[in-house]
C-alpha cells in the first residue's frame, strides 16, 4: 500500500474528512488530497513533503516514520546531516580587496574553535540521549491518554482559513527543544539574532522581514514551526542541519 493510500484509509478509519484535517494540520485541503493520490509535487520540496507527512500522520493517529522512511526511499533518500565544518561556514563568501599572507595563527584559532564547539555539542547530546523518549514520540506522534481519559475530539471551531489570508510581510519561526540542543539564528544578510543552548522545554521564536536562517547542532532534539506551520523535527539526533525561510515558507507551493 502506498503512503497516499495509508493516509487516506488510517483517515477514514479516524473518521475525519479532509477539511478537518487540513484546519488542524493547517495544511491546504488540496494539497493533502494530492497527497492522498501521491502527489507530493505541490508540497513545495521533500523536506516540507516530510514535514507533511509528519503532520497528517499525527492528526489520524499513526506513526509517521515508516511513511516518511519510504517517501525518503523514493525520493532519493533522506537529506545528508552538514559536517562540522560545513555547518559553520559562512554563507556568503568573504571578499578580500588585497592579498595578504596566510595568517597562520588565526588559522589555527579558527580550527581550534570548531573543534571545541564540536566537542561541545557531542557532550550535550550524549547527557541528552537519557531525556530521548520512544520511537513514536521521537517521531513526534501524541503520547497515549493517561487511564481513565479520552483522547480530544477535532475541534469544532475552524480557524482561519489559510488559503483567505492576507499575504505575510515577514518569516516567523518559532522553535521548541525536547532535548539539550546547540542554536545559532541570523536573519537577513547574515544578522545574528541567538546564538547558544536550548534545553529540554525551552521555546524560543524570531521574526524577520526577509528571511531567518537556522543552524541546529541536534537535528532530532529541536521542533520547528514556520509562518504557524508545524514542519516537526527537521533531521535525526545528533546531526547538524542549517535552513533557511522565507516569508513564502511553507505554502509556497
Amino acid at each position: 500500500m502506498s503512503i497516499g493510500e495509508t493516509l487516506a484509509r488510517e483517515r477514514e478509519r479516524a473518521g475525519l474528512t479532509l477539511t478537518q484535517v487540513s484546519r488542524q494540520t493547517r495544511i491546504r485541503e488540496s494539497v493533502i488530497r494530492a497527497m492522498e493520490q501521491d502527489d507530493f509535487s505541490t508540497c513545495g520540496g521533500n523536506f516540507y513533503a516530510r514535514g507533511h507527512i509528519r503532520s497528517v500522520a499525527r492528526v489520524i493517529g499513526i506513526d509517521p516514520e515508516p511513511l516518511v522512511r519510504e517517501y525518503d526511499d523514493a525520493h532519493g533518500g533522506a537529506p545528508m546531516p552538514l559536517s562540522a565544518v560545513t555547518a559553520f561556514e559562512p554563507e556568503r563568501p568573504v571578499e578580500f580587496r588585497e592579498r595578504r599572507a596566510p595568517n597562520w595563527s588565526a588559522a589555527m584559532a579558527f580550527a581550534l574553535a570548531l573543534v571545541l564547539i564540536y566537542g561541545i555539542v557531542q557532550v550535550v547530546n550524549s547527557v541528552g540521549d537519557g531525556e530521548r523518549r520512544s520511537a513514536q514520540q521521537v517521531a513526534g506522534t501524541p503520547a497515549a491518554p493517561a487511564p481513565g481519559t479520552t483522547s480530544a475530539s477535532p475541534s469544532t471551531t475552524p480557524p482561519k482559513d489559510p488559503v483567505a489570508a492576507a499575504p505575510r510581510d515577514e518569516v516567523e519561526l518559532k522553535v521548541k527543544a525536547r532535548s539539550t540542543t546547540w542554536v545559532n539564528v541570523r536573519g537577513d544578510e547574515g544578522r545574528q539574532l541567538f546564538s547558544g543552548l536550548l534545553r529540554k522545554g525551552q521555546s524560543r521564536e524570531w521574526t524577520d522581514p526577509e528571511k531567518l536562517s537556522i543552524l541546529i547542532g541536534n537535528g532530532g532534539g529541536l521542533h520547528v514551526t514556520v509562518n504557524g506551520q508545524d514542519i516537526g523535527y527537521p533531521g535525526s539526533p545528533g546531526s547538524v542541519y542549517r535552513i533557511t525561510f522565507t516569508p513564502e515558507d511553507p505554502d509556497s507551493a
